[in-house]
């Protein structure tokens, strides 16, 4: 028994042993990863300052998977408070148990691991990862996470001859502890002080504005050839338009979704938004172009440095280019012998449109599903104001309730009879009454219909998340809704995404089928917005239940609030020991091995 002489060799043996096991005998591949979130100091903008790091990376690795592979990322928490990783967009279904968000999951202490275990079920499309709480997303913590289309399933365009990822987005010199302390004393978070673009400051396009030696994302790219950019808007709370100098950008992907194609010259992306371009290179290639993403619906004059610039590196530059940025966010770029002039349209609802002819996780046509023929069951209204004073503190409110997250999550507390967590009275439109600080959820109804109307009467442009869901953006226009409103929506083939606009003093209008069960997350994803509360919960649960439709939590939950003496101590456990915890089927798998081991060997 020689071979059982270290315990831990043995132990890891058998878990890779059980662990490649699981992935053959498995209907569906299981990929891992390993997440350590801890902290490193970097200076993206010039100035030296904490930023939270994935696996030591700013920003974090590419979690790279295939529809309906199986996902079990294990998380280390090094950071100096708790800590919970949302994955949004990707629809968990049934299994609101490892969405991320407080909720749904009690948070991940300091110095303990957890592991998330879930399916990318029926998925395709691009998307990025982040911590949930805290405003920890404004000092890093994020990453890319793609879901790529079996090979059985062709793409709707000719495979890209690369594809890259750019995680945008407005930076703060000051750390996510700073930015709280500011929105807790009643302060505005005030103007970034830049846009990073993958955790890298701007090239010296300015002089003034950009200090001397700040790294810069450049990307090398060959003439002639046609690449695939996946680009999200990871920043706080800023709106961004994006472009190439000279290229035209071909959309073909929003959230998992393809789209229409149609060139766009640039393109806004708001917070917590993702979007696929093709891009072919297919101009002069005896110079280098800029990568531009700069602060969009805000007084540019004000805000000339909160741009990012990178580089698409063609060959050695030789001419010297000057970006100058207009009001109107007109887009003049300079060479030192001729114009080249980019305008920026109005976002519209020309981009918002599906296409139909292609297929998406599945061999069926998006297309197939008729959303316009089908009878709504409930409407929400959803009316988000300016933050006003409550109980002495600056809130941020959904039809006049500023949102309290439970101490016991709430699909928890419903299976542990803990009584009192939260209150099922979420009003369907905005009330005449005083503002106020509650944990009100929505009680939608399985299987129904949803219309959900966001009305912006904040004055600052917001996102809008449903966590678990995607939904048809229908109707987009300025003033206050009403149900003449519907005679403009799009009922045929509107785009279907998990992160909708809302201009100020405008709105918009969206349809979801509520056939996942669980828990989930409907919240503004501007950052300042979501800590003073403007977010809630919808409650979806079958009404025959019989223990099949919802996952049962999982066996390594964590416990908090009123069932906190549950907990054990998970504090300083290893890789392999969490993984098995959050997975049971490789605790058996490994059992079994072991077994088989000992029968061998014995």
């Amino acid at each position: 028994m020689a071979l059982f002489q270290s315990s831990s060799t043995s132990l890891f043996l058998l878990f890779h042993i059980a662990l490649l096991s699981t992935l053959s005998l498995a209907a569906d591949p299981t990929i891992t990863y390993d997440f350590k979130l801890s902290y490193i100091t970097v200076s993206p903008l010039g100035v030296p300052q904490k930023v939270i790091a994935v696996n030591g990376q700013f920003p974090g690795p590419l979690v790279n998977g295939t529809t309906n592979n199986n996902v079990v990322i294990n998380v280390r928490n090094d950071l100096d408070e708790n800590l919970l990783m949302t994955w949004p967009g990707i629809q968990m279904r049934r299994n609101s148990w490892q969405d991320g968000v407080l909720g749904t999951n009690c948070p991940i202490p300091p110095n303990w691991n957890w592991t998330y275990n879930f399916q990318l079920k029926d998925q395709i499309g691009s998307f990025f990862y982040y911590p949930s709480l805290n405003l920890q997303r404004a000092s890093g913590g994020f990453g890319p996470f793609v879901i790529n289309n079996r090979e059985v399933i062709q793409i709707p365009f000719a495979q890209p001859d690369g594809d890259f990822v750019l995680l945008i987005g407005d930076w703060y010199t000051r750390n996510h502890s700073a930015l709280r302390a500011d929105l807790d004393s009643g302060k505005d978070l005030g103007m970034p002080d830049g846009v990073l673009i993958n955790g890298k400051g701007p090239y010296r396009y300015n002089t003034t504005l950009v200090p001397d030696g700040l790294p810069y994302e450049t990307i090398n790219v060959d003439p002639g050839k046609t690449y695939r950019f996946r680009v999200h808007n990871v920043g706080t709370s800023t709106s961004l338009n994006f472009r190439i100098q000279g290229h035209n950008l071909l959309l073909v992907e929003t959230e998992g979704h393809y789209t229409v194609q149609q060139n766009f010259s640039s393109f806004d992306i708001h917070v917590g938004q993702s979007c696929s371009f093709l891009v072919t290179m297919d101009q002069n290639a005896t110079s280098d172009y800029y990568i531009v993403a700069s602060a969009r619906f805000v007084n540019e004059s004000l805000w000339q440095k909160v741009t990012g610039v990178g580089i698409f590196a063609l060959f050695k530059f030789k001419k010297e280019v000057q970006l100058v940025l207009c009001l109107k966010h007109q887009v003049i770029f300079i060479t030192n012998d001729n114009f080249i002039k980019i305008f920026c349209p109005l976002d519209s609802q020309d981009y918002s449109r599906q296409n139909t002819t292609a297929s998406g996780a599945r061999p069926n046509p998006q297309g197939s599903f008729h959303y316009g023929s089908i009878n709504v069951t409930d409407t929400y209204i959803l009316r988000s104001l300016p933050p006003s004073t409550i109980d002495g503190k600056l809130r941020a409110t959904l039809n006049g309730i500023s949102f309290v997250n439970p101490d016991t999550p709430i699909r928890l507390a419903d299976l542990n009879q803990v009584k009192g967590s939260y209150k099922l009275d979420f009003p369907s439109e905005p009330l005449n009454r005083p503002l106020r600080r509650d944990t009100s959820v929505i009680n939608a109804t399985y299987k129904g219909f949803i219309e959900v109307i966001l009305q912006n009467n904040d004055t600052k442009m917001q996102s809008f998340h449903i966590n678990g869901y995607s939904f048809f953006v229908v109707g987009m226009d300025w003033g206050i809704w009403s149900e003449n409103s519907r005679g403009s929506y799009n009922k045929w083939d509107s785009i279907s995404r998990c992160t909708i606009e809302v201009y100020p003093g405008g709105w918009t209008a969206v349809l979801a089928s509520l056939d996942n069960v669980g828990i989930w997350n409907l919240r503004v994803e501007n950052l300042d917005r979501w800590y003073l509360g403007q977010e809630t919960y919808m409650k979806i649960i079958n009404p025959d239940e019989n223990g099949e439709t919802e996952f049962s939590p999982p066996a390594n939950a964590l416990f908090c609030g009123a069932l906190a003496s549950k907990q054990k101590d998970l504090g300083n456990k290893n890789s392999a020991v969490s993984i098995l915890q959050g997975n049971p089927n490789l605790f058996f798998t490994l059992l079994m091995a072991f077994c088989a081991a000992v029968l061998v060997f014995s």
